[in-house]
Order: structure tokens, then C-alpha cells, then sequence
């Protein structure tokens, strides 16, 4: 099986929607953007995330941060990097009223941010890392962290950091087999209320 590694364009917006709302979810009932966005409904949500991907407002899900796997051509997984400095809370937030979340936005974000860690602003976090269902164990992951890697050393990177759920065992072990290391665990009552998981587990790996 032959894995082509691109650079996302914008017209992947639905595809990545796809994956974002996959890969926040995390086999929960409810995930960030559930809440964020003050819907459960799945099309609803995929049209906006598909937004989100294609803002002025170059927030954390924007497609210029993607790295996208192919298969005979078709897009199978997805890997996000970015910059915390670039992709700060107020861009977050500026890119969901791009897309027409009410002021009432602000405070359903507390959910996430009850659980925030203070990350270094020189390093580069990765996220929504997701593959396809009926692709996993063929390396569709593994191939984007090394390309993603590669292209972050070459930016002048040392250190990349990746945010998981604690209880998330099969993540957290993906991660730890590429060379992920626990940095930090915090655990959130409010985050455990509305998700279910008692917090989050920051992670990093040098290279």
C-alpha cells in the first residue's frame, strides 16, 4: 500500500471537518465541538467545521495546518500542527464568530479552557491526528508524524507537544511509541462533568 503525504488546500474543508469532529470526539458521546458549537447535530456541525477549516482567522483547525494521507488517491488521515503563538485563544475565538457562534461562545469555551495547560509558545502542538476506519495499522499515522516531524525540524522546531484525554489509553500509546513522553496530567472537575474523562495529559517528544 503506497501513503502519499500532502499539504492541505482548501477544498479539503470536508474532509477535515470529518476528521476534527472524529478525532474530538474520541469515542465520547459528546465532544469539544459538540459543546462549542451548541449542537449535536452531526451535518450541522460538519458544515461549520468545514468553516472553521477555511477562516481569515488562521486558528488551530485551519487547513493551512494540515497534513493530509492518501491512498490510491483518497484522503484517509489527517495530521495537525501549529503554532500556540500564531494560533492563540483570541484567533480561536475570532475564527468562531467568523462563522456565527454568538457571544454566549466565550463561556462555552470555559469547558475547554478550565483545563489549560501554560504551553510554551516556541514549540509545536499537534492535533487532530485521525485516520479512517478500515485504515488503521497500515501506517497512515505514523507517516504523517514523521513528515510532520521532518517539516517542524526543518522550520528550526526542537520540541513538539500533543494534548490527550487522560483515560484516551490507546492515543497515549500511539504517541508514547513514536516518542512521546508525559510531561504534565491535570485533572478538571468541569471537564469531567460535561466529557466524561477526568482531564488532560500533555505530552512531549524532542527531536
Amino acid at each position: 500500500m503506497s501513503i502519499k503525504i500532502r499539504k492541505a488546500v482548501i477544498t479539503d474543508g470536508a474532509f477535515l471537518a470529518k476528521m476534527i469532529l472524529q478525532s474530538s470526539r474520541a469515542g465520547k458521546k459528546l465532544g469539544i465541538f459538540d459543546v462549542v458549537l451548541d449542537t449535536t447535530n452531526d451535518k450541522k456541525i460538519l458544515k461549520l467545521l468545514e468553516k472553521l477549516s477555511q477562516t481569515k482567522a488562521k486558528n488551530q483547525a485551519h487547513y493551512n495546518n494540515f497534513l493530509i494521507a492518501e491512498v490510491d488517491g483518497k484522503p484517509v488521515g489527517t495530521l495537525c500542527s501549529y503554532e500556540p503563538r500564531i494560533a492563540t485563544k483570541q484567533v480561536f475565538l475570532d475564527a468562531l464568530k467568523e462563522i456565527g457562534c454568538d457571544d454566549d461562545v466565550t463561556e462555552r469555551l470555559e469547558v475547554i479552557y478550565s483545563c489549560d495547560f501554560e504551553l510554551n509558545n516556541r514549540t509545536l502542538m499537534f492535533d487532530y491526528m485521525e485516520e479512517l476506519e478500515g485504515f488503521t495499522d497500515v501506517g497512515i499515522l505514523k507517516e504523517l508524524m514523521r513528515k510532520s516531524l521532518l517539516t517542524a525540524r526543518l522550520k528550526g522546531y526542537g520540541i513538539a507537544q500533543a494534548l490527550v484525554e487522560i483515560g484516551s489509553l490507546e492515543t497515549l500509546l500511539f504517541y508514547k511509541k513514536l516518542g512521546f513522553k508525559e510531561v504534565k496530567e491535570k485533572e478538571c472537575p468541569l471537564y469531567k462533568e460535561v466529557f466524561g474523562r477526568n482531564g488532560l495529559v500533555l505530552l512531549a517528544i524532542d527531536f
